[in-house]
């Protein structure tokens, strides 16, 4: 009797792995251009948005920046910041719109290069074979939670900030927030309006103002062109893709986040987390050199946006320079967790991608991936939605759409070098 055969694998000319809003927006152009493709995403669409956000979660850049390709932001309020809800809605009527060949629910497992060139993917949904694809899976894929962790009683409810929702759902008692990125920031704001007490240990995260001489900062920073400088041509080079995102919040229409402020409120700042010992809590003492580091970065934002107004000769008010209305009188480098009733710890430093199913030389020694603008050495396989992949936009939902067109371009220069060859 013989074995049963497995199927033949399916075939197209582009995978996309993800369904988020990169690999929407390279399903997108590749529709517009007639190149056939599949989505692969292993949950549900826009599933992080879904169901990774708390509660009062809301954009920090204004609406009008979510312009995705051919479905910009046309409601009421383009200078407000939606609620999660809200963008959800968004995201669903952007897929609405174009009717992707989305295939909801399939995990791609592994993507290997075949002899002839073209690419394997082992997925839950069978095998495929794909002239080109694309990783688009996005760089939140892993929460990071240190080990450290684990030396913490089971009494104390530990949480992402991925899976934190609102203040309400935390135990009676004070709650530490590790991590002064834009979640940590605005989650340790959520829990202390709520008029619980908050310790956070404060990073080295910069901070942006929200509104400076008349104007929303990112109105300025964009009419002033600095959204579009490249990478290769930023003051901070490569680097600038290793920096933490600033925070600042759309709440209450947008505003800015000043953590002295807070910590004149009541809210308590250490430094960087360092770890446990017993009962106790250990921060660095770095938490002044944290905050100085974050106003400097605020102070050279208003700077850029005094340069552009003074060279542009636009009449715009003057405004005071930043005052610091708060400073530590000393570095607490110990906490014990006991007597300050710390009954919760949100955990908000951030995420690790997902690239453990990738058999492609595409990344360096550090585990990043190797790229120009998503191009990558291996003829056919790219790269979308990374941070800074070209400019400040990149990943978001301001430019997505602008890597992807660029990606529409070096799929079409590799299909007609492939038919060249074949001919």
């Amino acid at each position: 009797m013989n074995a049963p055969t497995s199927p033949e694998p399916r075939v197209t000319a582009v995978a996309i792995v993800g369904g988020g809003q990169a690999g929407l927006s390279m399903s997108w152009h590749l529709k517009q251009a007639g190149i056939d493709h599949v989505v692969f995403e292993r949950d549900r669409c826009f599933s992080e948005w879904r169901s990774a956000r708390w509660d009062s979660f809301c954009l920090v850049t204004p609406n009008w920046q979510c312009r995705l390709p051919g479905f910009h932001y046309a409601g009421p309020d383009p200078h407000g910041f939606m609620l999660r809800d809200d963008i959800v809605q968004y995201l669903d009527a952007y897929v609405a719109h174009f009717d992707p060949p989305l295939r909801e629910g399939v995990n791609v497992m592994r993507i290997e290069r075949t002899a002839d060139g073209r690419f394997l993917l082992t997925t839950t949904d069978g095998n495929w074979i794909a002239g080109q694809v694309v990783i688009a899976n996005g760089v939140y894929s892993r929460p990071v939670i240190p080990r450290a962790a684990e030396r913490l009683p089971q009494q104390i409810l530990q949480l992402h900030s991925s899976n934190y929702r609102n203040p309400q759902s935390l135990p009676p008692g004070a709650t530490l927030v590790v991590g002064s990125g834009q979640s940590g920031c605005q989650i340790a704001e959520d829990i202390h309006l709520a008029g619980r007490q908050v310790h956070l240990c404060v990073g080295g995260a910069p901070r942006s103002p929200r509104v400076y001489r008349g104007r929303e900062v990112t109105d300025w920073l964009t009419e002033s062109g600095y959204y579009d400088i490249p990478y290769e041509r930023h003051p901070q080079k490569a680097t600038v893709r290793e920096k933490t995102n600033h925070y600042l919040t759309g709440r209450d229409g947008g505003r800015e986040i000043d953590l002295r402020r807070r910590a004149l409120e009541g809210m308590k700042l250490y430094g960087s987390f360092r770890g446990v010992d017993d009962t106790k809590l250990q921060f660095a003492p770095d938490l002044a050199r944290n905050l100085d580091e974050a106003d400097r970065s605020y102070n050279n934002i208003r700077a850029l946006v005094d340069q552009y107004i003074a060279e542009a000769g636009i009449d715009a008010p003057i405004e005071p320079p930043y005052e610091p209305p708060w400073s530590p009188s000393h570095e607490v480098t110990e906490l014990d967790f006991v007597d300050a009733g710390i009954r919760s710890i949100v955990w908000a430093i951030g995420f690790t991608p997902d690239y453990g199913f990738i058999d492609l030389p595409v990344f360096n020694g550090r585990g990043h991936p190797i790229h120009h603008r998503g191009v990558t050495p291996v003829p056919g396989a790219y790269f979308l939605g990374l941070s800074w992949q070209n400019t400040w936009g990149s990943g978001r939902l301001a430019d997505v759409g602008k890597d992807a067109q660029y990606l529409l371009d070096a799929i079409r220069r590799t299909d007609e070098s492939c038919h060249a060859r074949a001919a």
